[in-house]
């Protein structure tokens, strides 16, 4: 083993950046090009394990990405496989380019984590999901394990995506029907700002796009719209120009966040119903996702369409393998992701954001009033406590809840009828996580309160 190979097999923490779901760490200290070399090669020959010998490669607009592209390309490369480089990219457009062109596929970005971050999210042919237990993990080790080169060198290509994404997100709506909207979108100088005008352009909407160039040092605010404080600008702007709707979307475009003409926020539960409902009126009978912190409007909406709802655990790998299960034609999380079948069962902000504005096109008063009837209850929204010992807690919770409706699907769900609420631990850090729903906001706080008293 080289000198420079010793050196980043020693430094690098892979268990660390290692996550359920992808790859994240701060740059360079604990990712940084030798590590994205040897993950390049580990994945490479992960994928080959699969039969496959190409693969997609992207990144969003940190200024690391460019350096880390190149590294894990090379590491790819020495491991014999062929490499597409589509440059610059929104998460969901590698999604659409690794199923267009049936490879497996890396982009790396942070998603919403600030400026000093940057990671990978992967897939295989298809855009089928991979989690720490459906090939991450694997790939850790063999990144652990140094370098294997015995394969030929591999091949590198360029290729634009950009034409063919945009008529893919845009075949998701009959565009005929759509109206002269005015909409305002944040893109929060994240990948939405390439991706957001190039599917736009030529729709009859009047688009009024803020933070719009590309800088993953986020001057603006940071790209993570589920936090209310970086909607602000958003909802003062929609005030301000009498917008239609308002867009926010993450830093690497693949999440969306709605804001009515009121400058309400809608959340990711409402949004999953609505788009639901829009869907199940084209293919009724459907099945359709939704994960088990979403509000029972979900549910319920799914099954006044005539679809058949399936709840399921929280997370990206959990949802498209039940999707795939099911033949379920779309599927939704609290978290602002809304998965799509005919998008390769992965998620998509856009393709969402443009079956909203279909809706709304055909439904002149206003999206708070096309909402209304989807905005049953109350929620907590998800409050993080730090405990000592997440389980203990959970089987304590559990045991004062005994005489109500129990489930473990993921942490624990105790439904009381006219409230619920879902307790789960964190994966990366000591923190339980807490979402509860009732009838009204005081019951909310009431029942938080009772549900907090009994951590101790």
């Amino acid at each position: 083993m080289s000198l420079r190979e010793t050196r980043f097999t020693r430094v690098t923490d892979y268990q660390e950046i290692f996550k359920a779901y992808d790859i994240r760490g701060t740059v360079p200290d604990q990712l940084d090009s030798d590590a994205a070399r040897a993950i390049g090669g580990a994945f490479a020959r992960f994928a080959a394990s699969k039969g496959e010998r190409s693969m997609v490669v992207g990144r969003d607009m940190r200024p690391s990405g460019e350096e880390l592209v190149a590294a894990f390309s090379e590491g790819a490369l020495s491991h014999g496989a062929d490499v597409v480089d589509i440059g610059l990219c929104a998460t969901d457009m590698m999604y659409y380019a690794s199923g267009f062109l049936e490879m497996p596929g890396a982009v790396f970005t942070a998603s919403h984590n600030p400026a000093g971050y940057n990671g990978i999210k992967m897939c295989l042919a298809k855009a089928a999901p991979i989690g720490a237990d459906t090939g991450l993990d694997d790939i850790r080790r063999m990144a652990e394990a140094g370098p294997d080169p015995t394969a030929g060198r591999g091949t590198r290509t360029e290729r634009d995506m950009l034409p063919g994404y945009v008529d893919h997100v845009r075949s998701f709506v009959d565009v005929s029907a759509l109206a002269p909207l005015k909409v305002v979108a944040d893109t929060a100088n994240g990948m939405g700002g390439m991706v957001v005008p190039a599917v736009f352009a030529d729709l009859p909407f009047e688009l009024d796009h803020m933070y719009a160039e590309l800088d993953g040092t986020f001057p603006n605010h940071p790209a993570d719209p589920i936090q209310p404080e970086n909607q602000r600008d958003l909802m003062a702007r929609v005030l301000e120009t009498g917008a239609d709707i308002g867009l926010a979307f993450d830093g690497d475009a693949d999440r969306v966040f709605l804001v009515d003409e009121t400058a309400r926020a809608i959340s990711g539960s409402l949004t999953t119903a609505m788009v639901a409902r829009s869907i199940l009126a084209r293919e009724p009978g459907s099945t359709v996702i939704y994960n088990l912190i979403c509000s029972k409007t979900v549910r319920e909406v799914i099954e006044e369409g005539g679809g058949t709802p399936v709840r399921t655990r929280v997370g990206h790998s959990f949802i498209k393998a039940r999707m795939a299960e099911t033949g379920a034609i779309f599927g939704g999380e609290h978290s602002g992701h809304y998965y799509f079948r005919d998008n390769y069962r992965a998620d998509s902000g856009l393709i969402a954001a443009l079956v909203v504005l279909e809706a709304l096109s055909a439904h002149p008063s206003g999206l708070s009033d096309l909402v209304s009837s989807l905005d049953r209850y109350a929620a907590s929204g998800e409050i993080n406590t730090e405990v000592p010992d997440a389980a203990a807690v959970i089987d304590r919770v559990a045991a004062a809840y005994r005489d109500a409706n129990q489930d473990h699907l993921d942490g624990l769900t105790v439904d009381l009828g006219d409230w619920w609420f879902n307790l789960r631990a964190s994966n990366t850090e000591p923190l339980l996580r807490l979402n509860l729903e009732a009838a009204t906001t005081e019951e909310v706080e009431t029942h938080v309160a009772e549900v907090r008293a009994k951590f101790d």
